[in-house]
């Protein structure tokens, strides 16, 4: 016999269920694997991505929690031993900007700290921040498994990611050597190109004479040290010149002897067809000076001004350099034409927004072309899959066509890089140990190299990592994972390195599929930003509305890998479905007061179709959770329960209930009670906070937990 629960009297409240609820669970000790039924015996697991922790969780980060937890509850009631890792990033190059604006507003710089002193700063900051991301992260309902929490500066952390520096420059995949960097001079460090991005913008474009060719730039004040003229040996316009002529010319600051070089990577059809190079400030001119052999000097210094060789131009910053170096050609009778509106990318850094200067310095360096191969061929052989299937082809692209990783920053809040470096021969390498004096390649004396990793470099080894490699039980039992749930945007940044660096370090695929959701935008599909002033803060419209609320909000209509626009509109429509729900409750308990549930009743045709109807809905559910169409199975358990359950079946059973036979209203009875509870379990991966209070007032008397009742089995 179901009683009304007093609770169920009064209106549905959130804020006062949800955290009882919460630990409830926790108390529990469910979320861990490790005591749950022995009827779970597969396992299934999730890495949680770990969260940059210097700030607050945003609505994406809600967004990957309902998603994750979504398909761990599932999971864990279709019999699965599941286990949610929970971590959080040090997030190296991101934590410290933060960090360095907080010093700003403060009127302090890390020039004024120590290394040390940072450092340790730092590091409370970010504890600070992350225990208090954990208490969001529960508040939204994750069930993970908080003893077995990760922080990718963990001592076990640290120690394998540079164990992976000294196996990758053993087996030649990692080598230190100068190269083409993006350097950042605001925050003076170098960035890996995923830490770049290409920003559209209007500069002016110079034509100059330069002898008897015109060439064209955005930059002249890159031009000091041009010395090579460089054209496509088709180019039947410049025949009559060979590679390695000499030709005598005027240029900035007086005469000079350039040299002719034939190199196909010169665009025919651009401008004239010639360019001139510096090989020191520009990715393709640093290629092709490598390919002939050229020399390479420096104009632009790492804070952005120009060096001595500018002459009258030293020591000022490009920027204010510029016009002044082409009035100069000008008045020397060089410049030909200016266009007023070329319009191009230009790379920044991804996080201030400041051109990218790029600079030759001495960094370490991954061979990529050996780890691509390991990526590509496991999703060739169908090792790994992703949904939606369309970012393959974004993940295949980028392996097919990487560059080799700069895995140095100049930064002090990271993990060091355990190598010694002699400035004698230029010649680093790695010494774990910190035993190593000397150079053994030339005798010089050795200093520790004081930069640290970027942060991909341990965060591409976070899936075994987290799981405690080598040392650990769980990497036998748990590994590889089975979904990895991240954002479409890291699709080339931190998926390929997590697969890559699991085959190369374990020889298997660090998880078997890659579920990518989009974006969150504002209501009107805008990107948010604090600049604009629209964005949404998940935790108010949690607090205001409920986190069931919020999740569904999130999950409903959002297909993988799209965009959504997050509304309060639409985060209240589905408050009011769990205040639905839990007045659709209500009613059932009220009308099944006097029934006995010891014995089945017969059922009429048409609660037999009503009853036939839940499980064509629970088995079209059930596969979408388990093809990973969340969208739609959300879809189906809001309108099944609203639009047939509570409109149809609940007013249909209703009048059984009240007018019928003895054996219609036993039926009824039987028949929407059975309904709810199998709604209730349907409903609890979205909304688990409503379903569990609602399921602990019918089943008082055991204490059964929902998280862990199984799974409706359809035929």
């Amino acid at each position: 016999m179901n009683e009304v629960n007093e609770k169920l009297t009064k209106p549905y409240n959130p804020a006062e269920t949800e955290a009882r609820i919460y630990d409830l669970w926790d108390k529990s000790g469910f979320f861990n694997p490790d005591n749950l039924p022995e009827s779970h015996t597969e396992p299934f697991t999730i890495i949680m991505p770990p969260f940059n922790a210097n700030g607050h969780l945003h609505a994406g980060h809600f967004l990957m929690l309902a998603i994750q937890d979504l398909i761990i509850r599932y999971k864990r009631m279709r019999g699965f031993k599941t286990l949610w890792v929970p971590g959080a990033d040090h997030a190296g190059f991101e934590t410290q900007i933060v960090y360095e604006k907080k010093l700003e507003k403060e009127g302090r710089t890390r020039f004024d700290l120590t290394p040390d002193e940072l450092y340790k700063e730092i590091l409370a900051f970010t504890l600070v921040n992350k225990k208090h991301m954990e208490v969001q992260m529960k508040n939204a309902g994750a069930s993970c498994d908080w003893t077995r929490e990760k922080f990718t500066l963990d001592e076990n952390v640290i120690t394998e990611t540079q164990k992976t520096f000294k196996k990758m420059f053993d087996d030649g995949l990692v080598y230190r050597g100068k190269r083409i960097v993006n350097w950042c001079a605001k925050h003076q460090t170098s960035l890996s190109d995923v830490e770049t991005e290409f920003k559209e913008q209007a500069d002016k474009f110079y034509y100059f004479k330069y002898g008897p060719f015109t060439i064209g730039t955005s930059r002249p004040e890159t031009k000091f040290g041009d010395k090579y003229v460089v054209m496509h040996p088709d180019d039947t316009r410049y025949a009559q010149y060979k590679h390695g002529d000499k030709i005598d010319l005027e240029w900035i600051n007086g005469p000079i002897t350039a040299t002719i070089i034939k190199d196909e990577a010169v665009d025919m059809e651009f401008g004239t067809g010639v360019m001139t190079i510096t090989p020191w400030h520009d990715a393709v001119d640093f290629e092709i000076a490598e390919r002939h052999n050229l020399d390479k000097e420096p104009i632009i210094d790492l804070k952005g001004k120009l060096l001595p060789i500018a002459e009258e131009f030293a020591g000022l910053h490009i920027s204010k350099a510029r016009p002044l170096i082409v009035e100069k050609l000008e008045k020397k009778g060089l410049l030909e034409k200016v266009d007023e509106k070329y319009v191009h990318n230009v790379k920044v850094c991804y996080k201030c927004e400041n051109p990218i200067e790029p600079q030759i310095k001495d960094q370490w360096f991954v061979k990529m072309r050996p780890l691509a191969d390991l990526a590509i061929k496991a999703v060739e052989e169908k090792k790994i899959s992703f949904i939606p299937d369309s970012q393959e082809k974004v993940f295949m692209y980028w392996m097919n066509n990487t560059l080799d990783w700069n895995i140095s920053r100049q930064i002090v809040w990271g993990i060091p890089i355990p190598a010694k470096i002699c400035d004698k021969c230029d010649s680093g390498l790695p010494d774990l140990e910190n035993t190593i004096a000397t150079c053994p390649t030339c005798g010089g004396e050795l200093r520790q190299d004081t930069d640290t990793f970027d942060t991909w470099f341990s965060s591409g080894q976070w899936p075994y990592l987290a799981l405690n490699y080598p040392d650990s039980s769980d990497i036998k039992n748990f590994y590889p994972t089975s979904v990895m749930e991240t954002g479409r945007d890291l699709v080339f940044k931190w998926v390929p390195r997590m697969v890559f660096m699991s085959l190369y370090r374990l020889g298997v695929v660090p998880f078997d599929t890659v579920y990518f959701h989009g974006l969150i935008n504002d209501k009107h599909g805008k990107k948010m930003s604090k600049s604009k002033g629209n964005v949404v803060d998940p935790q108010e419209l949690s607090d205001k509305f409920g986190t069931d609320a919020l999740r569904m909000g999130l999950v409903v209509a959002n297909a993988p890998g799209n965009d959504l626009a997050l509304s309060e509109d639409k985060i209240k429509a589905y408050k009011h479905f769990a205040n639905k729900i839990w007045n659709a409750s209500r009613f059932v308990l009220e009308q099944t007061a006097d029934f006995d549930e010891s014995t089945k009743p017969e059922i009429t045709a048409t609660d037999l179709q009503y009853l036939n109807q839940l499980e064509a809905t629970t088995k079209e559910i059930t596969d979408d959770l388990d093809n990973l169409r969340l969208h739609l199975a959300s879809e189906k358990i809001y309108h099944y329960f609203w639009h047939t359950f509570a409109d149809i079946v609940i007013e249909d059973c209703k009048n059984k209930i009240k007018t019928g036979t003895p054996a219609e209203k036993i039926s009824a009875q039987y028949t929407i009670l059975q309904i709810l509870k199998t709604s209730l379990i349907l409903l609890h991966p979205f909304m688990p906070f409503v379903t569990e209070e609602i399921w602990g007032m019918i089943n008082k008397d055991t204490g059964n937990l929902l998280m862990i009742e199984k799974w409706p089995v359809t035929l």
